[in-house]
């Protein structure tokens, strides 16, 4: 029996209908648009976590927008209306994919960039705003954007797909590595600055100590779901990528690529959960999107 009899008859691809990857990508454009609005107009989330937050949830809704329009464009090309191998056509679809390329990129990189700044926020607390000053968190931010705009253009321009594949599985496992790394080392670190902080005598200082402690704390726990949804969401999508690589022709590896579509719906999810992750874990921005959804007069709520 070959492999396409056994993946046709045993395997059927799984098809997730169009309306859904419309519902995810309308729903998390609007999601992170309203993260970045609400950032922007309050002063008060104006700091480097929040910054970054913000550019997180400005490479979710490109990557949401620019997935949308590669939705239409497929459905318009089955009806006819597109013509798949037309030169506007074919350029549209690479501006497209180096958009998403970017997204991609910006979401592990902005990710990456808060955890840094939970790091520096514990553990260098009192030096904390000389570190991450408004300017190094804006360079920094402008770093990302250069870097991850030039990557997205030359991999679809000057790449072979295979070795896009590699870069992103490389890029994947690396960042896992690093930001894994972190988070154990600022956890062992946590519980022995934690340790200090109860044997102090008990009095005022103290207690500011552990509110103080405790505040910098949620911001990294905050932080840490982040990275868990990240690897939940994006891990099936870049194990599809390692089957590919490893095993094209193998027919059980051919089960797991059947899933494609739905690894894509998960990996494109990843942009609805974050903003609802901000809004249940941070406070005031929680506040702030409530005034903006719930106020007509932005002033008069303020």
């Amino acid at each position: 029996m070959n492999s396409s009899i056994l993946n046709q008859s045993h395997c059927p691809e799984v098809v997730v209908p169009n309306p859904v990857f419309f519902t995810i990508g309308a729903v998390s454009f609007a999601e992170n648009f309203l993260v970045v609005v609400a950032v922007i107009r309050n002063r008060n989330l104006h700091s480097p976590m929040y910054c970054f937050i913000c550019s997180l949830a400005a490479f979710h809704a490109i990557a949401s927008l620019t997935k949308t329009l590669e939705n239409l464009m497929i459905v318009f090309a089955d009806v006819g209306h597109l013509n798949k191998k037309g030169s506007s056509e074919t350029t549209l679809d690479d501006a497209i994919d180096s958009l998403l390329c970017m997204s991609f990129l910006g979401s592990f990189f902005s990710v990456l960039a808060i955890a840094v700044d939970r790091y520096i926020t514990i553990f260098h607390a009192l030096r904390y705003h000389n570190i991450m000053t408004m300017q190094r968190t804006g360079a920094i931010l402008g770093i990302i954007w250069t870097v991850c705009g030039g990557l997205g253009v030359l991999m679809i321009l000057f790449f072979d797909f295979k070795l896009i594949m590699i870069c992103f599985v490389i890029l994947f496992f690396i960042s896992l590595v690093i930001i894994c790394s972190l988070y154990v080392y600022m956890f062992m670190l946590a519980r022995i600055h934690a340790r200090k902080i109860a044997a102090l005598p008990v009095g005022g200082r103290n207690n500011h100590h552990q509110q103080r402690w405790g505040s910098n704390m949620r911001g990294a726990q905050t932080v840490t779901i982040l990275f868990g949804t990240l690897v939940v969401c994006w891990s099936p999508f870049f194990f599809h990528l390692v089957i590919i690589m490893v095993c094209p022709m193998n027919p059980y590896c051919e089960c797991y690529r059947s899933l494609f579509q739905l690894h894509v719906a998960l990996l494109t999810s990843h942009a609805l959960f974050d903003p609802a992750i901000y809004a249940f874990r941070i406070a005031e921005l929680r506040h702030t999107l409530r005034k903006m959804l719930l106020c007509s007069d932005w002033k008069l709520c303020s």
